[in-house]
């Protein structure tokens, strides 16, 4: 199953939309948010299950990931704020397709984190339910005690170096990206709270979110254990959570559900409809 190519302008930056066939009459569209520095490709096997499944299916690749373009650069300004406000952007170009049907916002990672924050930016969104999939707040006091600090360490050395740099490489986590990216993922690893995005409250925000959220904790997941999980959905206070795991059997972990995810696609389906 082959998808076509969509774009949305945001400035001088493009956001790509892979968008996969789907029948008129499919009740749903899934827009499907990815991890940091995970191209959209990478989720076609997943995206094809779902599809399966009569949901209208859309990938995007994050701000210069993929075939989203430019890559980062030194001259980009970007952080978290305008990757949330990516999602309201690709929602409204969007809006032709979603009249008529629901509308489900699948995140993983930190494509899951844009998600819940555009939630909480947006209360009138017009969206149905939110799939959060191996996504959590990276707050280094919420890992394994063995791990703590050696988290603390990492993200705070990524998000230095990005400063220094000003832009982050990718060398060996997350792709290349924007210091701001960086700067923002670690302020939330370091602190455990989102910092004002765009001027907007978003720490507020998500508290008064009343959205279905289905919250997917992956077994070996090395990058979002689940007390992780667990904080993120403790600022969801007002939204209805249904939180399960995944171990289908064969090994996985916070990217390799995306290869093995036929019965997960079968459950977020599901739960969609509900």
């Amino acid at each position: 199953m082959e998808p076509t190519l969509e774009t949305v302008d945001r400035g001088s930056d493009r956001i790509a939309l892979h968008v996969y066939p789907a029948d008129d009459d499919a009740p749903t569209l899934a827009v499907l948010w990815p991890a940091m520095g995970v191209p959209a490709r990478y989720y076609r096997a997943f995206a094809a299950e779902l599809a399966s499944h009569r949901l209208a299916v859309v990938v995007a690749d994050l701000r210069g990931t993929g075939a989203s373009t430019p890559a980062p650069s030194r001259g980009s300004r970007y952080g978290l704020g305008e990757l949330v406000a990516d999602v309201d952007a690709v929602l409204e170009h969007l809006k032709p397709r979603r009249a008529g049907r629901r509308t489900l916002l699948i995140g993983h990672s930190l494509g899951g984190q844009a998600c819940a924050l555009h939630l909480a930016a947006q209360p009138g969104s017009e969206v149905h339910g939110l799939a959060l999939l191996a996504v959590g707040l990276p707050h280094w006091r919420r890992y394994p005690a063995g791990e703590r600090f050696k988290v603390l360490a990492q993200t705070q050395t990524v998000a230095a170096a990005g400063a220094l740099l000003r832009v982050w490489p990718g060398w060996g986590f997350g792709g290349r990206q924007a210091r701001g990216v960086i700067r923002d993922w670690a302020h939330t690893a370091r602190t455990g709270r989102y910092p004002a995005l765009l001027g907007v409250d978003v720490e507020a925000g998500l508290g008064r979110v009343t959205t279905p959220v289905l919250a997917v904790d992956m077994a070996g997941d090395q990058y979002t254990p689940p007390g992780t999980v667990s904080q993120l959905l403790e600022k969801l206070a007002m939204a209805p959570v249904t939180r399960e795991r995944y171990e289908p059997g064969p090994p996985i972990d916070h990217f390799r559900w995306a290869k093995h995810g036929a019965d997960l696609a079968a459950r977020v389906a599901a739960w969609s409809l509900q």
